[in-house]
């Protein structure tokens, strides 16, 4: 089984990001110069939600708060002014409780919050409505607000800065309001150097998990069996926090998109279709692969795993700056296609959505399908995925094979090529404990 370098188990170890703060301080830079003449960015970095009495939910960040701080702590509160050309920056801060301190320990302090972010000036949280206050006043009703006003859908419950949002709004009717989503988008399609590195570790600690998942698997263990086999390789080098939940489908189970019981038994002869993927402080790998649970692929599914395999790998062979998505996506579907008219699954090449029907790629970052604009044109450090994927459920065949990407200058650079998808390849790991 690989093993994580010395340096990259280190690594693992962290709990706050590797990044320098400079990385974070060029990134607030970017956005400021977006920002126009009176005008003020607040982000939320969020806070646990309640489960059930007093217990919570483990704590993720606001992605575009941590994108633009470093810092992955709740209860804390970013403000960005712009004023007669002058940029302010204020992190807000929890005051320090020595009693609550004996419980849940003690809150972020802020010369740490200085070194993760490269911010200077810090207040309390109870000083902050006030700073706020004073902003707009000094602004002379020609202020405008911008938040990170993202909602996926209708019924999501309403966020920190919504409710901001209506607050303000009723206090301020002169206020502007505006979504900073589009300049956070825009700076976060496009990966730093540093960024790829986070992600490349993501991927290092998720072939470490698929190589053990692999390495016990047998004809009739259970998915969550293996699942637990994933869990331990990523608690092993320090991951926490799951991008999202992992899909560990056997048989007909892998022709469900987004299964996730995974409290199936794998039987003798039944494929495994892997999706899931470590993170490295927020930053998330995304991995499909599929293999059979007795080591062994059977001719059929030899044939329809192999195209799959190809319309990867054409697919990927597409990737270069300037091409759209949805041109990756025609790519995939030409491939599959002609595949299917070949096994004679389809006799026409309208008939592709019924075994393949969903999108081969999406942008890849702190969030799994990271925020992007579908149709815009790659450039260099992009991250997408490649996932072509067959299902045909009649034969209880599910088949994904995905990789993650990046775009280079001249081309592209497979940042899970250490993953093996070859059949030969896959079938020499099943199985065989170290």
């Amino acid at each position: 089984m690989q093993k994580l370098t010395s340096e990259q188990a280190k690594r693992g170890k962290q709990m706050t990001t590797t990044m320098d703060s400079k990385e974070f301080v060029n990134r607030r830079q970017k956005l400021a110069e977006k920002m126009p003449e009176h005008s003020v960015l607040v982000l939320f970095s969020g806070v646990a939600k309640t489960r059930s009495q007093d217990d919570k939910y483990p704590f993720s960040p606001n992605r575009n708060f941590y994108y633009l701080t470093g810092i992955g702590r709740s209860n804390l509160i970013l403000m960005i002014t712009k004023r007669a050309g002058i940029v302010s920056e204020t992190l807000f801060l929890q005051r320090p409780n020595e009693l609550e301190a004996k419980w849940t320990g003690a809150v972020l302090a802020d010369q740490e919050a200085k070194e993760l972010s490269g911010i200077e000036h810090f207040d309390y949280l109870d000083e902050w409505l006030e700073a706020f206050a004073t902003f707009v006043r000094r602004c002379e009703g020609q202020c405008s607000l911008y938040l990170d006003l993202y909602r996926y859908q209708w019924s999501d419950e309403q966020t920190l800065a919504e409710a901001f949002a209506e607050d303000a709004q009723k206090k301020y009717k002169t206020l502007q309001m505006q979504d900073a989503g589009p300049w956070l988008k825009e700076l976060r399609m496009v990966k730093s150097p540093a960024e790829i590195e986070e992600i490349k570790r993501a991927i290092a600690i998720t072939d470490e998990a698929i190589r053990r998942m692999w390495a016990h698997s047998r004809p009739g263990i259970m998915e969550y069996e293996l699942e637990a086999h994933y869990d331990f390789a990523l608690k092993s080098n320090g991951v926490r926090e799951l991008p999202y939940l992992p899909i560990i489908a056997s048989g007909i189970n892998a022709t469900v998109l987004h299964y996730e019981a995974n409290n199936q038994r794998a039987e003798d002869g039944d494929l495994v279709l892997l999706d899931l993927g470590a993170a490295s402080n927020y930053y998330a790998a995304d991995i499909s692969r599929t293999f059979p649970v007795n080591g062994r692929f059977t001719e059929r599914q030899k044939a329809i795993y192999q195209l799959v395999l190809e319309a990867e790998i054409k697919t990927i062979e597409a990737v270069k700056p300037g091409v759209t998505l949805q041109q990756l996506n025609e790519v995939t579907k030409q491939v599959l296609a002609d595949g299917l008219l070949r096994l004679g699954l389809i006799q026409d090449s309208s008939e592709l959505s019924k075994y393949y029907y969903h999108a081969v790629s999406h942008h890849l970052g702190l969030d799994t399908h990271d925020v992007s604009d579908y149709s815009a044109v790659m450039q260099p450090g992009m991250v997408i995925t490649i996932e072509p994927g067959l299902y045909i459920e009649e034969e209880a065949i599910g088949i994904r094979i995905e990789d993650d990407v990046l775009v280079t200058a001249d081309g592209y650079e497979v940042l899970s090529a250490q993953i093996p998808k070859e059949i030969a390849e896959v079938e020499l790991l099943i199985g065989k404990k170290e």
